[in-house]
Parts: structure tokens; C-alpha cells; sequence
């Protein structure tokens, strides 16, 4: 069997983080507050700092909650990443310009 590609591997690693927090504190495929809060920490803490902004906390999580249920499932979680992708794409793109 062929080793899985860089593609591959991103996706595995993006699954796994998710449920690595996920279901600490109710449903094991969605993340709570204090779930996602320890994911950005941990995760992105280079990003997001250690978000002990509690104001700031909150409004990345009511933006996250597209469906508003109160958690953050795969796809919203999914949507952060992709956005921030694209933002530090664009960062080094511009970077390599200069």
C-alpha cells in the first residue's frame, strides 16, 4: 500500500484534532465552548494566543455556530481552518512578492 499523500495526511491531521477535543463535554462530534477554546489554544495558541479573552472567545464561537446550536460541529470547524488557510496563504504570497 502507498504512503498516503501530503493532501492525504492534512486531512487525517485536521480529523484527528477535531475529535481530540470533541466530546470532552457532551457530544463526541461536536465541541463545546471550553472544548473549542482548548482546541485554539493548543492547536493555534501561535494564531489565536491562549484566548483567555473571554469576550473574544464568545464572539469566535458565535461565529463558528453557523447553525446555532450552541457547539461547533466538523464543517464549522472545518470553515475555520479553511479561512485561516487562505489568509496565511495570501500572508506568504504577499510575502514572497516583496
Amino acid at each position: 500500500m502507498s504512503q498516503p499523500s501530503q493532501v492525504q495526511s492534512a486531512m487525517a491531521l485536521l480529523i484527528s484534532a477535531f475529535h481530540k477535543y470533541s466530546g470532552k463535554e457532551g457530544d463526541k462530534y461536536t465541541l463545546s465552548k471550553g472544548e473549542l477554546k482548548d482546541l485554539l489554544s493548543n492547536e493555534l495558541g501561535d494564531i489565536f494566543g491562549k484566548t483567555t479573552d473571554q469576550k473574544a472567545l464568545d464572539k469566535i464561537f458565535k461565529d463558528l455556530d453557523a447553525n446555532a446550536d450552541g457547539s461547533v460541529d466538523f464543517q464549522e470547524y472545518v470553515t475555520l481552518v479553511a479561512c485561516l488557510t487562505m489568509l496565511c496563504n495570501d500572508f506568504f504570497k504577499d510575502a514572497k512578492k516583496k
